[in-house]
């Protein structure tokens, strides 16, 4: 299965480098949560982040009812979206040669508002539990007003591409023999140890960590 890139999404330069099968894709989409939106507003170029879950070949996003970026979202006949996930630095014997490691998704779609509230509410225990599995189990439910100030948001993905860059820099033949260091410093993202709020029973430490913050925390390799 494949996103089917188009000309905006296909990769001209260093084609190698691209992936189009929707496996792929879909798994850079699944490692974070936050997505770049690029709309255009009163004329302007206008680049935000905002939190989302992924729903099969979309994108849940949520935010105030009164958020221009959604707004103009929504009317829009097409918006951009990006997701990056840097991995480390590639440290090559030459400026030039030297870049990151990464992978990215380019994404271009439509978006639509949610407005059945039964759909508003399962979106938004999802991207809840895209942050912290499980954990629209353990909180209490939106209340009525909660929901009718919030935008639930689909982003339908119409057309994607990936961009990997990985492995060691390609340095020149003539710099590999030179006295000079060459290699790849990884960045890792972990989670801390949970800190808990100092308020009520919490505060007094008369709960425990949930069980969703224990599994994102001690799930860590």
């Amino acid at each position: 299965m494949s996103y089917q890139p188009g000309d905006l999404t296909r990769l001209r330069r260093l084609p190698q480098k691209a992936v189009y099968d929707e496996d792929g894709i879909n798994a850079i989409l699944d490692a974070t949560n936050i997505v770049h939106l690029g709309v255009v507003l009163d004329g302007v170029p206008l680049v935000l982040p905002t939190l989302y879950a992924r729903d099969g070949k979309s994108l849940l996003l949520h935010g105030s009812r009164s958020s221009r970026i959604l707004r103009t979202a929504l009317k829009a006949e097409r918006i951009t979206a990006t997701v990056t996930l840097v991995d480390g630095i590639r440290v090559a014997r030459s400026a030039f040669e030297s870049s990151m490691a990464y992978r990215g998704v380019s994404m271009w779609g439509r978006c639509e508002l949610i407005e059945d509230d039964a759909q508003a509410r399962q979106a938004l225990d999802l991207l809840v539990d895209a942050v912290l599995p499980g954990r629209s189990r353990e909180i209490r439910p939106s209340f009525d007003r909660e929901v009718t100030l919030t935008s639930v948001v689909r982003f339908h993905i119409e057309e994607a591409s990936a961009k990997v860059s990985a492995g060691f820099a390609d340095d020149i033949e003539e710099d590999i023999e030179t006295d000079v260091w060459a290699g790849i410093v990884p960045i890792e993202h972990r989670f801390g140890l949970p800190i808990p709020a100092p308020d009520g029973p919490v505060g007094r430490g008369e709960i425990s960590v949930p069980e969703s913050v224990l599994a994102l925390y001690e799930g860590q390799e």
